[in-house]
């Protein structure tokens, strides 16, 4: 299932600390630490760490405002992360509460309930995007009212945009006046980083066709390696391309592959980051328009169907073992309690299901 935020601790994390505004960066930061520990199964998993974490814990912003801002991040580039059995619990939870929030008539039920089918039969990256752009128009035809877009005035912050595109055009030249093997890493994986949507599992394909089929910079095993390892650690899918990287540049010391493994890092997360600081504080001042407030009824009706959907999906996918269904049920049970923080839950579930 690729949904959503991409950059789940990355992006979302920029867009939380642009809204507080007495909280201090460092307990700000170390709350994100702790959620990145636990992020296993990807962004709809990491949705109810979220909630957990941030908005019933810490109170940095509403579970109205998250969604808000998962719906923003689906519409951009970027990566998303692997999914894992243990998944499955979180998104279900994450899908109830969510639910509670989006779901208030006929019209936003129907929305959820069909932008769910949609994403479970309709799996490419582009149906996300038009479904959350077109649950926000539907929203605005049904609401059939004027003057909807008085009210504000924009100043975007354009340098963010200019870095960014400045950055893609120059590593695009430099590729081509200069054979340096860091160069054209950087120059790769920035771009994957801007031309992707629909996050890790998307991007993998893009990344074997290029590093191993064309560069032949590494092997199909040990890409395949990496890509498994990866599978097991906390965070977003695309944290491989710093594997990838590292193997790419290996050869020339270990303080040069050091930095090939850091141009894989920073140059697939970099673009993300740099769009979001253009975007957010033009949705910042947008939101407060009644045009926009009432699109987001329809917008965060679509983003809970896609969560929902994504439960569903993981279930498929894993089936319905005794394993299974023991793992979820009491992942489900304990994230209800809350008397577990979620990051400790995963490790908790992970012990679990391998013990089972």
């Amino acid at each position: 299932m690729t949904f959503s935020p991409a950059k789940i601790l990355a992006r979302e994390g920029v867009m939380l600390m642009s809204m507080m505004t007495e909280v201090k960066k460092s307990s700000f930061l170390k709350d994100v630490l702790v959620c990145s520990l636990g992020a296993y199964g990807g962004p709809e998993a990491h949705i109810s760490v979220f909630i957990d974490q941030l908005v019933a814990k810490r109170k940095y912003l509403t579970e109205e405002e998250l969604i808000e801002l998962v719906a923003l991040c689906s519409i951009l580039p970027g990566p998303t992360s692997t999914q894992t059995i243990v998944a499955v619990g979180f998104i279900i939870v994450a899908a109830w509460r969510i639910g509670r929030k989006v779901v208030n008539d006929r019209f936003t039920a129907i929305l959820l309930v069909a932008s769910g089918i949609v994403t479970f039969f309709i799996r490419a990256p582009w149906v996300f995007p038009v479904l959350l752009v077109a649950g926000g128009a539907a929203a605005i035809w049904m609401a059939d009212e004027k003057n909807l877009w008085q009210g504000t005035k924009l100043n975007p912050p354009w340098r963010y945009l200019i870095i960014f595109a400045s950055l893609a055009i120059v590593g695009v030249v430099l590729t081509l006046v200069w054979d340096n093997k860091l160069v054209h890493l950087f120059e790769s994986f920035y771009r994957y980083g801007y031309l992707v949507f629909g996050g890790g599992q998307v991007v993998v394909p893009v990344m074997h066709s290029d590093l191993v089929e064309l560069r032949q910079y590494m092997t199909d095993q040990e890409f395949l390696t990496g890509y498994g390892l990866v599978q097991g650690l906390p965070g977003p899918m695309f944290s491989f391309s710093a594997y990838a990287g590292g193997m790419a540049a290996r050869g020339q010391g270990v303080i040069y592959q050091l930095i090939g493994a850091s141009a894989g890092g920073i140059g697939i997360f970099l673009p993300g980051i740099l769009l979001i600081y253009f975007i957010f504080p033009i949705w910042d001042k947008l939101r407060g328009l009644r045009g926009i407030k009432i699109a987001l009824r329809g917008i965060n009706a679509v983003a809970g169907g896609m969560i929902t959907a994504a439960a569903f999906v993981l279930l498929q996918k894993n089936g319905l073992s005794w394993e299974n269904v023991v793992v979820i049920v009491l992942t489900i049970l304990l994230l209800i309690s809350r008397k577990i923080p979620a990051p400790i839950l995963v490790v908790l579930a992970l012990v679990g299901g391998y013990l089972i």
